[in-house]
């Protein structure tokens, strides 16, 4: 087939995510069985207009701000005449309302849906902008283009929104087994970390709330916040203010070597976010042997078995995530079992299934086998 995709960035944007991992696993992975894929995308300082990355043709335009007013005229002037057999949307945010000017057979791709959440990662006129316009999306969407998603609790947000569950599949994110192993040992002294975007909505400052009282119990314990964000300046000012700063190493953007590396050594992983569409990370972090501890919200849950391969904490709740951490590291039977089973169930999730899964609805989608009214 020929397929284009329209996402806001590329794996190699600066501000690149969850959303762009799974694009490129599953995309390049799609163009090595031979089919021709394109991504449209924003561009950003320094980069090419058009590469070449793992067999995907990457056409950058437009800034990042201004990227879906910039990609219909993109779309109409230079891609319409490439006869795609389909067309994705990748809807992060902000949509591109592609049916009002693509007249090829369309899918569409989503993680999560951001809600009310939105408004913890920004001040109100562009939070309300975004929720606003996702709602409309939503709305705009469900009758005419079919959702791939990444978690039962993303396909659940969708049906809430009024998506028939025929029009929807589910197709997790996963692992690179052959990247993501254990490693020959843990560290020595009490290691644990944090994997992601450090932006409002990830909530990792519970963390930080959590941390003194650990430390009393546990005062060797080292913690590693690892990632970029604009909320990082903020996350150390409050370190520093709560007298924690010495425990914690904000290591910024890691290589994946060094991301691995970290992964294998520490004791477990804690995802503090209010939202996510799938813990992409702790299932990293399972294929290295290493359980997480995570806030119970819509995709974490879906990543973490309670009590079998890591444990969930009431969102927001710092003296549960305490008692929780305080748990998990003194009781190495715990951690033990946990591990084990968290390696057994990252096995679950691999990106050439997910390949293919993906494959088979966008077969589906460019035979038409989706098609409704545009009403």
């Amino acid at each position: 087939m020929n397929i284009l995709v329209v996402n806001w960035q590329d794996r190699t944007h600066p501000d690149a995510g969850g959303a762009e991992v799974h694009f490129q696993e599953i995309f390049a992975r799609i163009a090595n069985r031979g089919h021709q894929v394109t991504l449209c995308c924003c561009a950003y300082p320094g980069a090419r207009k058009r590469e070449t990355i793992q067999g995907i043709e990457v056409i950058r335009r437009g800034s990042r701000a201004l990227f879906n007013f910039r990609f219909p005229v993109v779309y109409l002037t230079q891609l319409r005449d490439r006869k795609f057999d389909v067309v994705v949307e990748d809807l992060n945010k902000v949509p591109f309302f592609t049916p009002l000017f693509v007249r090829r057979p369309l899918a569409g791709i989503a993680h999560h849906l951001f809600g009310r959440s939105i408004f913890r990662e920004t001040r109100s006129p562009a939070a309300a902008y975004v929720y606003w316009m996702e709602r409309a999306a939503t709305a705009f969407y469900r009758r005419r283009i079919p959702f791939m998603v990444v978690s039962p609790s993303t396909r659940d947000e969708f049906i809430s929104r009024g998506f028939r569950p025929d029009r929807l599949a589910v197709v997790h994110n996963c692992v690179d087994h052959a990247r993501y192993v254990p490693g020959p040992e843990k560290s020595a002294t009490p290691l644990v970390g944090y994997f992601g975007r450090l932006k409002r909505y990830k909530s990792v400052d519970t963390l930080l709330h959590a941390l003194p009282a650990v430390l009393t119990r546990v005062p060797d314990l080292k913690i590693v916040i690892a990632g970029e964000g604009d909320d990082r300046p903020r996350l150390e000012s409050m370190a520093q203010a709560r007298g924690i700063a010495s425990a914690i190493q904000f290591t910024g953007y890691l290589s994946e070597k060094a991301k691995v590396n970290l992964l294998q050594r520490m004791w477990f992983k804690v995802a503090t976010s209010s939202k996510e569409g799938w813990g992409l990370t702790i299932i990293e972090a399972n294929a290295c042997g290493t359980p997480a501890i995570a806030s119970d919200v819509p995709g974490l849950r879906d990543a973490v078995k309670d009590n079998e391969t890591g444990l969930l904490y009431p969102y927001g709740d710092a003296d549960a995530l305490t008692a929780r951490m305080l748990l998990l590291l003194q009781d190495g039977e715990l951690r033990d079992r946990l591990s084990a089973n968290a390696m057994r169930w990252a096995k679950e999730f691999d990106w050439e299934n997910a390949a293919g899964k993906t494959l088979d609805f966008l077969t589906r989608v460019a035979a038409g086998e989706f098609h409704s009214p545009r009403h």
